[in-house]
């Protein structure tokens, strides 16, 4: 098709390289005007068998496959109808202008709330529950944030800028807290604008916008020093004698994660199957962590193996075929603290202490190298270890002495 100055054609092809795993390739549109290309996705897929790549259209007598190209006509159509109305308006056309008039009413489709509801409902059957919480009151503090300085309920994805995240940034920053609430600190605040570029990039993918329009923005998470036991702290939770029996099957939890590195999920799903034996007396723990999926495996260290023992009979422990005792992370934690006051331990207990208890004054400190405190935590990278673990000064120390030894001074 051409006019005096323009030449435009419509085609559709696959694009086999997002081929999925069930076989079927999405159809995009191939838009020429005036020797430029451009392309749009159709939101339809197909297997290549059933595709005739010569005309451009889905091949057979099936009903779905009339459908489909019936659905392809009319899409042509309104590319077409596109480009005549931009003739009637003496536009100069682009191959870039033509597919902006094209997506433009598929674009206003797609709204800020469209996409949280769209990600929280989608992520929600993935992640857990405490993580979706977080990405709910992300989702309350956007929408704070577009009422307030826009007047509005909600916004189209295309709307979006990078002024927009910064200006959500200040928002955050200078937000009043209700009532039993902290103040944001940094890495709160930016653990939130992490969750809404997440679901940003989520959109991209889908389709639902063009390009990441916050893209070149930077987040800048504070370094944290993570809270870990001492040796010394250690020994003496280990120690207490406690006559109340809630405060005996905590001490004993907790030991057991300082021993492991299990994270409280991982230590409540254990169950008999995840305890392999190589050996007599050599058993192992082979999971998965349930935050990330990653493959764990802990050769069990005396003490740990120990309190497996001590709680093989035990009437909860058998009932739920587990081999602990489970408590509410809640509850555990509320009960750490009295254990950490009898201790005398000031620093604030909490059961994930434990696992950097292990990375740190476990294994760290007594040489592990820092590659195998990463596989025993079911870490995929190396820098996740390195901020829970932390070489402390006694580990400096006497890798100096040693190397002092050996220089003979």
């Amino acid at each position: 098709m051409s006019t005096t100055n323009n030449t435009f054609g419509v085609t559709f092809y696959l694009k086999k390289q997002k081929t999925t795993q069930s076989g079927k390739s999405p159809i995009y549109a191939r838009i020429t005007v005036n020797g430029k290309r451009i392309e749009i996705s159709v939101k339809r897929s197909i297997e290549e068998n059933n595709w005739n790549a010569t005309k451009g259209m889905a091949k057979g007598s099936r009903e779905e496959i009339i459908k489909m190209n019936k659905y392809l006509d009319q899409f042509k159509a309104g590319i077409i109808d596109s480009y005549q109305q931009l003739l009637l308006q003496k536009k100069f056309i682009t191959a870039e202008l033509l597919k902006e008039k094209v997506t433009g009413g598929d674009q206003a489709e797609f709204t800020l709330c469209k996409l949280m509801e769209y990600h929280n409902s989608d992520q929600g059957q993935l992640l857990e529950l405490g993580t979706m919480k977080n990405y709910y009151t992300t989702q309350k503090y956007i929408k704070e944030f577009v009422k307030e300085r826009f007047k509005t309920s909600d916004k189209y994805l295309s709307e979006l800028s990078y002024k927009f995240i910064t200006d959500f940034e200040y928002f955050l920053r200078n937000r009043t807290p209700e009532k039993g609430q902290k103040v944001l600190n940094n890495n709160g605040l930016m653990k939130h604008i992490e969750r809404f570029c997440k679901m940003i990039n989520l959109a991209v993918r889908l389709e639902w916008i063009d390009r990441n329009p916050f893209h070149a923005y930077q987040l800048k998470f504070d370094k944290v020093e993570r809270e870990y036991l001492t040796k010394q702290e250690l020994a003496r939770i280990e120690a207490k004698k406690f006559n109340i029996v809630r405060l005996q099957i905590v001490q004993d939890l907790f030991v057991f994660s300082c021993y492991t590195g299990l994270a409280y999920i991982d230590v409540f799903n254990l169950t008999p199957a995840n305890l392999v034996a190589k050996s007599e007396n050599n058993i192992w723990i082979a999971t998965n962590r349930q935050k990330t999926n990653e493959p764990v495996r802990v050769p069990l260290l005396p003490k740990a193996l120990a309190i497996i023992e001590k709680y093989k009979g035990h009437p909860q422990s058998l009932a739920e075929g587990k081999v602990l005792p489970k408590l509410s992370n809640q509850k555990l934690n509320s009960y750490l603290k009295e254990i950490a006051d009898t201790c005398g331990i000031t620093k604030p207990l909490t059961f994930h202490i434990a696992r950097h208890t292990f990375a740190t004054t476990v294994t760290l400190t007594n040489g592990v190298p820092i590659e195998t405190v990463s596989k025993l935590l079911g870490h995929s990278k190396l820098t996740t270890t390195q901020i829970y673990a932390k070489v402390v000064e006694s580990k400096l120390a006497d890798d100096m002495a040693r190397l002092s030894e050996k220089l003979g001074l």
